[in-house]
């Protein structure tokens, strides 16, 4: 391929020279030699040099020619060499024959110079110009020989002699070109194969080996590139999966990572073309969706909806839930740092408050983050053991219409921002790090107030995942019940399916403790989590709280039914049900017609201190 490339450039001169010599020694026997000589012959001759050199001069750069059709090519020049060689040095011999010894010494030097030229221009083509040479010198040598001049034989072998070096000469320059050729191809070879390794190396920095999706260098390096567009709509969404660590911890970490290979494969494949999915880390999944924020939000709700389908491990079908928060760029939110932010609020606000779905960043929400990191500030300050408190709601057999537990809620007023919701309380004391100290103080108001319960009436107390996946936590919550003297069997320690599901085996342990410890467990909110009914039965819970949302459906046949149903599974897992949420009096009577025993909400009591629950008034007012 080379071959071609280098002859082609020397090609144009070399026909220019046949064509020159043809012409001068045909004008220099004009006179001397018939016309068919001078004028035909060398005419027919010299327009085919031309034009074979306007052909070679007008045609394009072959560079992108094939190693097959190169070879072809090379050939051709090979026969062609040899055949127009054959023909001018035959009508060289016959002109030869007119003419003094002078215009004889003409055509001799003109055998020469033609040979002399050849090899030149075709040094780059061996073969072809051996093939010249071998016709134009020997055939020349031979008419020499046998025209018995000593001068024309001395001539002749004083050509073949001196084109025979040059042309030495040109074949180990071809063999120098060859041998540089071959290494400048076995360098680009290298070269390619370095640029190849260092496009997988890349590739491999920027792909997550376990999954195959991009990594978290990808997704900022893609995300920088789309801040770069400002017209392009886009949005940036990160979802955690619900659970995760509960596999590993259950099944172990191979399984976690088939999971994770399954979630990435069924995400992949639900993404479409304008969203790129990766994973950015443990059971963290980014998302860049190039799409306008109503369609992302959409888009991601359908994301988690992929997910919640079980999954077939080797060990099990699991279940797993995710969460997802999706943020855009706005005036105020131009850097990826800000944006990513954004939407790690975004779901850490929807794994709080709406688990399971799909929270798009707006500004109230970040009103509700805003007030989120106030209260954590604050609560960082804040003398707990003066400002938490301990309100309490009482729970009533309302069969018997009699108080037998109150629950206990925590309250926070500090005195920089005022009365704290509940829920930013729990929230502030796990963003601090302060979860123990905080529940340690309400457990010991609690407990206080517990001793002026009546004998056989419960004490119901909450606790949080990170209460039960911390074992000091679980050891000061019994040694307080231990200090107070209240029996541990009248406590019921109360937490939600969330705080389960979180690290199962360790809540699991932590429960064991507990019960061990003579104390009673609830499961809190039934009815609004997808694994209720496995938690039942692998977790040794005493009380079912059924959700306030359960109390509205009791004046509708088919929600009455439905409530129903859960009582009966609760009977038949000998499990004591407290229905919550009871607003109004007719949900109240539909409660004690569907046989519930034990019942609370604000149309019985509402939270206060412990004085008002040992009343007792509210529910006996109803009754009155």
């Amino acid at each position: 391929m080379a071959q071609v490339l280098k002859v082609q450039r020397q090609i144009p001169p070399l026909y220019a020279l046949l064509s020159f010599t043809a012409a001068s020694v045909a004008f220099t026997h004009r006179h001397v030699a018939p016309l068919v000589l001078t004028a035909y012959i060398p005419g027919a001759l010299i327009l085919l040099c031309l034009w074979r050199l306007v052909r070679w001069a007008t045609a394009p750069c072959q560079e992108d020619i094939s190693r097959r059709q190169a070879i072809v090519q090379l050939r051709r020049m090979t026969w062609i060499a040899g055949i127009l060689a054959g023909a001018f040095v035959a009508w060289a011999i016959v002109l030869d024959q007119y003419g003094d010894a002078t215009l004889q010494g003409h055509v001799a030097i003109s055998v020469a110079i033609t040979v002399l030229g050849c090899v030149f221009c075709l040094g780059y083509h061996p073969k072809a110009a051996l093939a010249h040479w071998l016709v134009v010198v020997g055939t020349f040598s031979t008419y020499c020989f046998f025209k018995d001049s000593e001068a024309t034989t001395a001539i002749a072998l004083n050509i073949a002699l001196v084109s025979a070096l040059i042309l030495k000469a040109m074949v180990d320059s071809f063999a120098s070109f060859v041998n540089l050729e071959r290494s400048t191809h076995a360098l680009e070879q290298k070269q390619n194969e370095a640029h190849e390794l260092s496009a997988e190396n890349a590739a491999l920095a920027q792909t997550d080996f376990l999954t195959g999706l991009p990594n978290r260098r990808f997704f900022f390096r893609q995300l920088e590139t789309l801040l770069g567009c400002p017209d392009a709509p886009f949005a940036v969404g990160l979802m955690d999966l619900d659970g995760f660590k509960s596999v590993n911890d259950t099944y172990g970490h191979a399984q976690g990572d088939q999971l994770l290979v399954a979630v990435a494969s069924r995400l992949g494949a639900a993404a479409g073309e304008l969203i790129t999915v990766a994973r950015l880390g443990g059971d963290e999944f980014g998302f860049l969706m190039r799409l306008a924020p109503d369609q992302a939000l959409a888009q991601g709700q359908a994301l988690c909806d992929a997910i919640r389908a079980p999954v077939e491990l080797t060990v099990a079908s699991i279940n797993v839930g995710c969460s997802m928060g999706i943020a855009v760029p706005s005036a105020s939110c131009r850097t990826a740092g800000e944006l990513f932010e954004r939407a790690d609020s975004a779901l850490y606000h929807a794994k709080d408050r709406r688990r399971g779905g799909c929270i798009m960043f707006s500004p109230s929400l970040e009103d509700v983050i805003r007030s989120g990191q106030k209260a954590a500030a604050a609560f960082q300050s804040a003398d707990l053991e003066q400002e938490l408190s301990v309100v309490f709601q009482p729970i009533f057999d309302i069969q018997r219409r009699m108080l037998v537990g109150v629950e206990a809620l925590a309250r926070w007023h500090s005195p920089s921002i005022g009365v704290v919701a509940p829920e930013q309380l729990i929230s502030a004391a796990e963003r601090t790090g302060m979860a123990r100290q905080t529940t340690t103080v309400l457990f010991r108001k609690a407990l206080r107030a517990g001793t002026m319960l009546p004998a056989g009436t419960r004490l119901t107390f909450n606790l949080s995942a990170l209460d039960l996946a911390d074992d000091r936590t679980v050891s000061v919550l019994l040694a307080e019940v231990e200090a107070s003297g209240l029996a541990a069997e009248r406590i019921v320690f109360e937490l939600t399916e969330h705080s389960v599901i979180a690290d199962l085996q360790t809540v699991r342990r932590s429960l064991d403790r507990l019960k061990g410890a003579g104390a009673q467990l609830a499961l809190d909110d039934f009815g609004t989590g997808y694994s209720s009914l496995s938690l039942l039965h692998e977790l040794p819970f005493d009380f079912l709280k059924i959700d306030r949302s359960f109390a509205a459906q009791l004046s509708d046949p088919t929600g009455r039914r439905l409530v129903e149903a859960i009582r009966g599974l609760a009977d038949t897992l000998s499990l004591r049900c407290v229905l919550e949420g009871i607003e109004t009096q007719n949900q109240l009577d539909e409660a004690v017609a569907a046989g519930f025993e034990y019942a609370q909400g604000y149309h019985l009591a509402r939270p206060g201190p412990i004085d008002a629950a040992l009343a007792g008034q509210g529910l006996m007012s109803i009754a009155a």
